[in-house]
């Protein structure tokens, strides 16, 4: 049998380094599928429950691998189902590849079934690189241009393939005019600026006095080169949500998250510094960094659109997050001043005691923030942590602490809801030999993730460890929407959009072949952790958790005040249980001169 243009693709993937394809199957993209299985398991193909979660799952391998992220998928509805996991990648900067069916082409502008123009979906998301093949001798250059656009730009691109072209016989281009001749490989450049302005930077950094870091997702790989620049600059860090695992919260000037859902000490640091450095960060809300004018600013990027445009930095330095960083470092002047870092040390002290207080606050009935507080100094070490978007966010960021070697992630930009699971999921493919924990809201399980623990029923006794485990944080609310009802809007929660049924989850574990544990009783979260740890299968834990704990923001405004207020004297349907829990919660936010 001839070599068909299906078989090439697959040839030229493998050739890549492509050894996983996330995705489902369907008659659109049936060659390409044929060729796979006559490849025997060169590239592994992987079959999620739909094809939204194959491309979280694609977004989620790049960001734990830090290689190309592939799915795939069937014209019409396939095609168009794998968007919202492209957002992901394309707001995350992650190198993803989308190989989408279409149909045949003497079909196409028919008005054909499953016929859609993927090329205007896709411009968007996958605008770097988005074509659809029309001869056999074109998917050489196309396999291989998409591949190291997506690499090196960091960017999502799209094939479109035709069905009927991907069952002709594949041909190489001819040595004739109109053609073009590509070839594999790709290699990271080495990105640093020009000595003139490394300069300029330390002249900032060395003439602060309370030097402020916030790193993020660009800075995962260079946790050494920011610890030696903080202790050269007695500089206090706080980090962006994708940065979590850029440095470990053992280290005392460590604020731990920053933002909507960051840590009070965080705020305060950016109020009090008088220079920012911002490493690989595209963190959004300017209102949690320095006032304009209040401090200098430098800014590392590989990016230049992202540089200077959250906060205005008097350097912006394009380069690579550690190689810049160690080029930087003999620059700089090597501080005596404690100061500020001491300062920043003793609101952390302070902060974690505070948390313990709150996670061990009474509830009705498990309070969220035991959940994570009880985990916290259970992670085993090497372990992969993902989060969904809502409520369990916030204790997310705010209670687990990262240790060295940790890795951890959600959907960022996009802040999807429905990310956690394949996230996970996609973390045991890349790490077969590491622990995964998944936190997910109840309203995301209902969403999409509760058919994706059959995709883990599916694969998991091929994982070298089987420690794989889904926390649901059921509060039977769209939790993190209710309270920014009540406090950025302040209207009472509205039952018919908030409300949603109580699933048990770990009954629905049980009955796939997972094991499932429900904890409706704080004092039996931690022996759950325990038992799940411990497990030789995956599991889901269940757990009852109060609705009117508020995940709020650190820093509360007057005018967020004022709002809540308005909420209680509109009447909520939870008023009673809302005046208690923010009572516990906020007491010291909202009340002058009260201290946590």
């Amino acid at each position: 049998m001839s070599q068909t243009v299906g078989d090439f693709l697959v040839e030229r993937l493998h050739a890549w380094g492509v050894r996983r394809i996330f995705g489902y199957p369907g008659d659109g993209i049936n060659g390409v599928f044929g060729a796979l299985n006559r490849a025997k398991g060169r590239i592994e193909f992987i079959q999620a429950r739909h094809e939204e979660m194959a491309a979280f799952m694609a977004s989620a391998y790049a960001k734990f691998t830090g290689e190309l992220g592939v799915c795939i998928a069937t014209s019409g509805p396939g095609a168009s189902h794998l968007v919202t996991g492209l957002y992901d990648a394309r707001l995350d900067h992650m190198p993803v590849l989308a190989i989408a069916g279409q149909q045949a082409r003497t079909a196409i502008g028919g008005h054909y079934q499953q016929e859609v123009d993927l090329l205007s979906l896709y411009k968007d998301v996958a605008g770097a690189f988005v074509v659809q093949a029309s001869a056999p001798s074109q998917v050489r250059h196309l396999v291989d241009r998409a591949i190291r656009v997506a690499l090196g730009e960091r960017r999502v691109t799209a094939i479109i393939l035709p069905n009927d072209l991907q069952e002709l016989p594949f041909e190489e281009p001819a040595r004739k005019h109109g053609t073009v001749h590509s070839g594999v490989g790709f290699s990271k450049p080495k990105t640093v600026p020009q000595d003139a302005d490394l300069r300029r930077a330390a002249e900032v950094l060395n003439g602060g006095k309370r030097v402020a870091m916030l790193v993020g997702a660009g800075a995962l790989d260079a946790t050494e080169e920011l610890i030696a620049i903080a202790d050269k600059l007695q500089a206090g860090a706080a980090k962006a949500l994708l940065g979590k695992a850029a440095l470990p919260d053992d280290l005392p000037w460590v604020t731990g998250s920053i933002g909507m859902l960051g840590t009070k000490p965080s705020y305060e640091m950016m109020m009090q510094c008088d220079t920012l450095l911002m490493v690989g960060s595209g963190f959004p809300y300017s209102e949690f960094l320095p006032k304009e004018g209040k401090a200098r600013g430098v800014q590392i990027d590989l990016a230049p659109d992202m540089l200077s445009l959250r906060y205005p930095m008097e350097v912006n330095l394009v380069g690579d997050a550690a190689t810049t960083l160690k080029a930087l470092l003999p620059l700089l002047e090597t501080k005596s001043d404690t100061g500020f870092r001491d300062e920043i040390a003793g609101q952390m002290t302070k902060w974690w005691e505070v948390l313990e207080k709150r996670a061990m606050e009474p509830a009705n009935p498990v309070n969220p923030q035991r959940v994570t507080w009880e985990l916290s100094p259970r992670l085993p070490d090497g372990v992969i942590l993902t989060s969904d978007s809502g409520s369990c966010a916030n204790w997310y960021a705010r209670d687990l602490k990262i240790r060295r070697g940790m890795k951890a992630s959600l959907s960022g930009g996009l802040a999807s809801m429905g990310a956690a699971v394949p996230y996970a999921i996609a973390a045991k493919f890349a790490h077969p030999d590491r622990p995964v924990i998944a936190l997910v809201g109840d309203g995301a399980m209902q969403m999409n993730n509760m058919a994706e623990l059959i995709t883990v029923a599916k694969y998991w006794r091929n994982w070298l460890d089987h420690r794989w485990i889904c926390c649901v944080f059921n509060n039977e609310d769209l939790n993190q929407v209710t309270w920014e009802q009540r406090v950025m809007e302040g209207d009472p929660k509205f039952d018919a959009s908030q409300q949603i049924p109580d699933v048990p989850y770990h009954q629905f574990a049980e009955l796939i072949g997972l094991r499932g544990i429900f904890v409706d009783k704080p004092e039996d979260m931690g022996p759950a952790w325990d038992a799940a740890l411990a497990s030789d299968r995956p599991v889901v834990i269940n757990v009852k958790t109060d609705p009117e704990v508020p995940p709020l923001p650190p820093h509360i405004t007057f005018d967020e005040a004022v709002k809540l207020s308005k909420t209680l004297s509109k009447g909520d349907p939870d008023e009673a249980g809302m005046i208690v829990g923010a009572a516990r919660q906020l007491v010291g936010a909202l009340m002058p001169g009260h201290k946590d």
